[in-house]
């Protein structure tokens, strides 16, 4: 039974950082905020779609924060090159990473110090 698609990445943020993850990922990224489930009690968490495959970002309150240098998400884009310019525009740092075949990238780091890969998909890695 092979996997289909990852649905989901859940990234962790500092205690009140709702409003800083609302301005990375819903105002510079451009994403759409979609409520979490009543159960999960709201306040601790902000849930964003991407496009319309139902494919989510989980915000989630944890004071632990990143862990690993090679732990990220990767959101993919049209053009990664206007995003970069919008991050760069609200104050985020970008850097720039190993080229790989058909896959134009960059990384930055949302306001809890997780890492974000933003790439476009142009063909196959070959």
């Amino acid at each position: 039974m092979p996997a289909i698609r990852l649905q989901h990445a859940s990234v962790p943020m500092t205690t009140g950082g709702n409003d800083q993850g609302r301005h990375f990922y819903g105002a510079t990224l451009g994403l759409t905020e979609i409520p979490p489930p009543a159960v999960l009690g709201g306040d601790g968490f902000v849930w964003f779609a991407i496009g319309e495959s139902g494919d989510e970002i989980h915000l989630y309150t944890d004071e632990s924060g990143p862990n690993s240098p090679g732990q990220h998400l990767c959101i993919q884009v049209d053009d990664p090159a206007a995003v970069r310019e919008q991050l760069e525009a609200n104050g985020y740092e970008t850097s720039d990473t190993d080229v790989i075949p058909n896959r134009p990238r960059f990384f930055t780091h949302d306001p809890f110090g997780n890492r974000v890969e933003i790439s476009a998909i142009l063909g196959p890695y070959s």
